[in-house]
């Protein structure tokens, strides 16, 4: 019961469903018009700025041809096919045929064959897009993607069964049937040869396995990162450099495993993104082990504000005490007079102009749910007042008369005034 949740969850957020969602229409030959929707919805698309540029298309012979999630190949466009971005094309496979979506045409393509190191000399290099796909391409892609979620639940239990320390993350098979690609997870070594023999048994398909790592796993699943985002090995990131502790403690963040992890279980490719831009700022600020000397005593680095440049120093070696922020520039001023034996008055300067810098606040406060129902209720509560207003003054003019009018003791009004109202009994 297990596996068979596991298996809807995987299937629920699979990005990749080309084929059976249809954002916009196809002609005869399985054609997308070129809507700037489908131009820029696929995971790891690039943004194809010569896309108003015709005249390029012939500049490169190849075409990038993107097949399940963030797979994608090149191939030689040997027949002058008319290809755009979106076509569905029938490939040269190993052994058969592919069945893919055209991702990129023309001059771009060539850039990002040199980006991923494609080799020219390579067997890969010779493979040829065949066709546009037919009906009958089409229908085998449809009965061979129909059989990944029962091959992939099969392969687990035959693995588990080997005893062997690894995990099939995802099956995909090729657009014919003919051969199927297993995706799996593991630490270290796996010796599957008997797992191949096993599954080619089992399935009768040709067997081809691939291990990635657990960052390549959490861009095949896809997934909305802490930012509120796509995540960005699911949706443009191909290339994984190694991150370490080391590029939170430049940017001074808190080394909680919870904050800094993502949904891979490793930690966060977008700190390398930023890293770079503190490690320069931060050569542009005194070390912590820079001791400043004034009048007044020595100052210890506290803490600092890396990107604005600022300092604030402590007149005591341990915890926070008389603390002074100054411009990292003012802190080497010092730094300097004191190397050359002089000592300031004091550590910032005295009757400098100040410059008033932008603060950044949060608007989180001013977007509240309720924002709407205190207005309502401050509303509420006035009409409320000037209807108890309005209800003691028709009180007040009931028990008091007008002008000429006797009141209830017989008397009456002769000089225009109203009379005041009588308490009490008679």
């Amino acid at each position: 019961m297990a596996a068979k949740k596991e298996f809807e969850y995987i299937d629920a957020i699979e990005p990749f469903e080309v084929f059976q969602s249809e954002p916009c229409q196809k002609d005869s030959d399985n054609r997308r018009s070129h809507c700037q929707i489908c131009r820029q919805n696929k995971p790891q698309m690039v943004y194809d700025y010569m896309d108003d540029a015709p005249e390029l298309v012939g500049e490169c012979p190849y075409v990038e041809v993107q097949f399940k999630n963030t797979r994608k190949g090149y191939y030689l466009n040997s027949e002058g096919l008319d290809l755009h971005k979106g076509d569905i094309v029938a490939v040269e496979g190993n052994p058969g045929h592919d069945i893919g979506e055209v991702t990129l045409t023309g001059y771009l393509v060539h850039l990002q064959m040199k980006k991923s190191n494609f080799h020219f000399d390579s067997p890969d290099a010779q493979k040829k897009v065949f066709r546009h796909a037919r009906e009958n391409d089409m229908q085998r892609y449809y009965e061979a993607k129909a059989r990944e979620q029962e091959t992939m639940l099969r392969s687990r239990q035959i693995a588990e069964g080997l005893g062997l320390e690894m995990k099939i993350g995802d099956v995909e098979f090729q657009g014919d049937g003919q051969k199927a690609i297993f995706y799996y997870i593991a630490d270290g070594r796996v010796d599957f040869r008997q797992l191949i023999k096993d599954l080619a048994a089992a399935f009768k398909i040709r067997i081809e396995m691939k291990q990635i790592g657990a960052r390549q796993e959490a861009g095949r699943i896809g997934g909305i990162g802490p930012c509120g985002r796509e995540l960005c090995c699911a949706k443009w990131q191909t290339r994984f450099q190694s991150v370490g502790t080391a590029a939170a403690r430049f940017q001074d963040l808190s080394l909680n495993p919870q904050k800094l992890a993502g949904q891979c279980a490793k930690l966060k490719c977008c700190l390398n993104y930023e890293v770079d831009c503190y490690m320069e700022a931060n050569n542009e600020i005194p070390g912590k082990d820079i001791v400043l000397y004034t009048l007044g005593g020595e100052w210890h680095l506290f803490k600092v504000d890396t990107l604005a440049r600022k300092c604030t120093y402590s007149s005591g070696r341990e915890g926070g005490f008389n603390l002074v922020t100054i411009s990292a520039q003012r802190a080497f001023d010092v730094y300097h007079q004191n190397k050359r034996g002089e000592k300031p008055d004091r550590l910032d300067i005295e009757g400098s102009e100040t410059v008033n810098s932008p603060e950044f606040t949060d608007g989180v406060g001013d977007e509240a749910l309720n924002r709407f129902d205190r207005s309502k209720k401050k509303k509420k509560r006035t009409n409320k007042i000037r209807n108890n207003d309005n209800k003691q003054q028709d009180s007040h003019n009931q028990g008091n008369p007008a002008n000429g009018d006797v009141d209830n003791n017989g008397g009456g009004s002769t000089d225009g005034e109203r009379l005041p109202k009588q308490h009490g009994r008679n």
